[in-house]
């Protein structure tokens, strides 16, 4: 079996957890475990590689099932843990991983994650404490194109979030490399691109300006603020070199090119360490071990079977490295550039030294831009019109003169000379000052891609397939249909009588979206939090996203959790209309008995009476969205005391197909009359499932499904999606329908919501 047929056995077995709705028993993996052994015992070799293959699903999903054990065992109780700190933001935020687990060894360490509160004692990395703990199992919000921040939490092997009651420091002692950085954070406070360099040399993006990330997203440069294999292979170029100088002194008996390669990979290694073994600097230290492996081994391996090996070494090395999206872009782009460079070489014309520098530069820069557009829109929702441009000054004078600056400025600073160690700063900010003059002279570049673009982003690809192979002269028909497939979405049209309300996932807040014939209105914008809210961090991308075009708000009341996503969507769209009980300015009037048309469905608000003087959760504007022949009823946060009064001489009107939740399932609201009168066949809850008041409560839950409804909540379904058509209506929900995942199970207590 060679070793490339082995990797790619490797690979296709522990791909199954990008897509694996649940976990398989322990039971099961024994007996894939035992298949495999056998099989692997005949002499066929696609035998033999159906072995290795089921080998690797086992040793995939026994990773996966250590990974979610902590999820399913901590929560629910308090437990006395020893914490070993892993980073810290020295305030509120902390992260750690559980050595000791009530007394008891653990291994692997399992990761947490501490939110808002302050430790009695300064913090650093290296820290012990121990501490008595409570904590709750991973769970995000789930939408549609949106950031999977649980999938993200099972990558980082970081299952668990909690508080501590009490905490005590047992060792004190930082890492040497905590002490490393705050003595450069201290050298470095007099450079105004300090934050870039710290960034650059050690990996801390945490720290960067809101500002510095806007505009290096706009140019299509935030790329290269990662330790990633750029600044890796430099640490390795640089050991290469210093054992190459050295080796000049040599007898020529001593010389060879095996004892540079391994130093320049120590010092690769090294350099990923320092930098705190951040998932892409480890995943190119393994890339670069892999590859000087498969040097010495004194084969000669084309670069796509080193390409196959490196990728099955990481995921070998952590199977759940699968889940990360930085591995899959950062193999993308490499199996990018081999396939540029193998299908478009780069001229080989006499020019000039400088000339045929800029013309490979340029070369590279378009390649990896027109090939990566599947990725960027993947991932990203968007590409950067200017990213060319920045890349082709940004990508050399940060490889060539700024890290290696960085780099000679770091090693200065542990043996050198101060007034070497200075001019190496002062000329990394030199360089910085003109790189960041530059990109914010260059437009701002970045253009929202909506997702029926994600096929058509594969023409390069193809393109370039077709035009090297001569298929369009070979095959034409087959040509012309690939290209209207990929072309497919945007033919597509709405069907007669179809509309949709989808509830998103927005955690302790509501934020609603009606959507027919490319139009949509919301009913409310989610929650703010100081520096952001859910209409900049998750509305207007999502609806850019579906190729939505808002068209007006109703806001139910005055709340934050319901209007905290309101003025970002009033910059993004200026023209939207807003209706609201609230008598704000430039607001429309929603009170009972108002009625509109829009795109052939009919509006009538039912709550509030105008001129009653009610606040708060009772003055919500409460309207019924109707087909004429299904319906929906948008309640807000009115309670009990205002669906009494609503019902009062107007309860015929109220019967709808479906209900919004009142008040995210609270039992001051959903009063029984109120859920009897209505009289509709599904209950749509929103909520976070950590939130303070347990909502939605139990007793609602049960009333409405002892009165026939089906019911749906976002912490178990996540983005919710109700399509209506002339034959009917039916729900989507993402969490556990439309994308059934293993990570993203309800882990720990079963019924905690709170």
């Amino acid at each position: 079996m060679t070793l490339p047929a082995l990797a790619m056995c490797l690979i296709i077995g522990i791909l199954p957890l990008e897509w694996l709705p649940s976990l398989p028993t322990p039971g099961c993996v024994w007996v894939v475990i035992a298949i495999g052994c056998l099989i692997a015992c005949f002499r066929p070799r696609l035998l033999r590689y159906c072995a290795v293959t089921l080998l690797a699903f086992a040793w995939g999903v026994l990773a996966a099932m250590q990974a979610v054990w902590p999820a399913e065992q901590l929560p629910g109780a308090n437990h006395q843990v020893e914490v070993v700190i892993t980073d810290t933001d020295h305030m509120t935020r902390h992260w750690g991983k559980i050595t000791r687990l009530d007394g008891k060894r653990l291994f692997p360490s399992p990761g947490i994650s501490f939110y808002g509160q302050y430790l009695p004692e300064p913090v650093c990395t290296g820290q012990r404490w121990t501490m008595t703990i409570r904590t709750h199992a991973v769970h995000g919000q789930l939408n549609d194109g949106g950031f999977d921040s649980q999938r993200y939490a099972m990558a980082s092997h970081l299952p668990l979030s909690g508080r501590f009651i009490d905490a005590r420091l047992t060792e004190p002692q930082c890492t040497w490399r905590a002490r490393y950085l705050q003595s450069l954070t201290e050298t470095l406070t007099k450079y105004s691109w300090r934050q870039v360099i710290l960034a650059l040399g050690m990996g801390e993006r945490a720290t960067l300006d809101a500002s510095v990330k806007e505009i290096m997203r706009q140019t299509g440069t935030a790329h290269l603020m990662a330790i990633s294999g750029l600044h890796i292979a430099l640490a390795a170029m640089l050991g290469w070199l210093i054992v190459r100088g050295m080796q000049f002194f040599f007898p020529g008996g001593w010389i060879g090119w095996r004892l540079p390669l391994l130093i320049g990979v120590g010092f690769a290694v090294s350099y990923a360490w320092l930098t705190g073994l951040q998932p892409p600097a480890l995943r190119t230290a393994i890339s670069l071990s892999v590859w000087a492996a498969l040097r010495l081994s004194g084969r000669l391996w084309s670069p796509w079977q080193v390409w196959l090996c490196c990728i099955a070494a990481i995921l070998f090395a952590d199977p759940l490295a699968v889940l990360s999206t930085s591995l899959w872009l950062s193999a993308f782009a490499v199996a990018a550039l081999l396939f540029w460079y193998q299908w478009l070489p780069a001229s080989t014309k006499q020019h000039t030294r400088l000339v045929q520098g800029s013309i490979n530069l340029l070369h590279l820069q378009v390649g990896m831009t027109l090939l990566l557009f599947p990725v960027q829109l993947s991932i990203f929702h968007g590409i950067s019109l200017s990213s060319l441009a920045a890349n082709l000054l940004a990508i050399p004078l940060v490889t060539f003169i700024t890290v290696p600056l960085i780099l000679l400025g770091m090693l200065l600073h542990l043996v050198g000379p101060a007034t070497g160690e200075l001019a190496c700063w002062y000329l990394a900010d030199k360089t910085l000052d003109f790189l960041f003059a530059f990109l914010h002279w260059l437009p701002a570049g970045w253009l929202n891609v909506d997702m029926r673009w994600q096929w058509l982003a594969w023409l390069p690809w193809l393109a370039l397939i077709v035009w090297r192979l001569h298929l369009w002269r070979s095959i034409p028909a087959l040509c012309l249909a690939c290209l209207t497939l990929l072309t497919l979405p945007f033919w597509r049209t709405e069907r007669q009588g179809e509309w949709a309300v989808h509830m998103l996932d927005v955690g302790q807040g509501l934020a609603m979206v009606i959507e027919r014939n490319g139009k949509a209105i919301l009913y409310d914008t989610g929650v703010a939090w100081p520096g952001g809210d859910s209409g900049r961090q998750l509305i207007i991308p999502w609806l850019r996203w579906h190729a939505l075009q808002p068209e007006g708000i109703i806001l139910s009341h005055e709340h934050l959790d319901h209007r905290g996503g309101l003025d970002s969507l009033m910059n993004a769209w200026p023209q939207l209309w807003v209706r609201s009980p609230l008598g704000w300015a430039a607001h429309q009037p929603c009170f009972r008995g108002q009625q509109w048309q829009w795109q052939g469905l009919t509006f009538t608000v039912h709550w509030p009476l105008s001129g009653a003087g009610t606040k708060g959760n009772n003055r919500s504007c409460v309207v019924r969205v109707d087909d004429g022949q299904h319906s929906f009823l948008l309640t807000g946060d009115i309670e009990a005391s205002g669906e009494m009064a609503m019902l009062s001489h107007y309860w015929t009107h109220l019967q709808s197909t479906l209900v919004q939740v009142p008040h995210h399932g609270s039992n001051s609201s959903s009063s029984l009359p109120f859920v009897q009168r209505i009289g509709g066949e599904a209950a749509l809850a929103s909520a976070s499932r950590y939130n303070a008041w347990r909502f939605p409560s139990k007793k609602v839950i049960d009333r409405y499904r002892e009165q026939g409804y089906r019911w749906y909540d976002t912490p178990h379904q996540g983005q919710i999606t109700v399509s209506f058509s002339l034959q009917g209506w039916e729900i989507h929900s993402l969490r556990d329908q439309l994308l059934p995942r293993w990570y993203h199970q309800w882990f720990g207590v079963p019924s905690d919501n709170g």
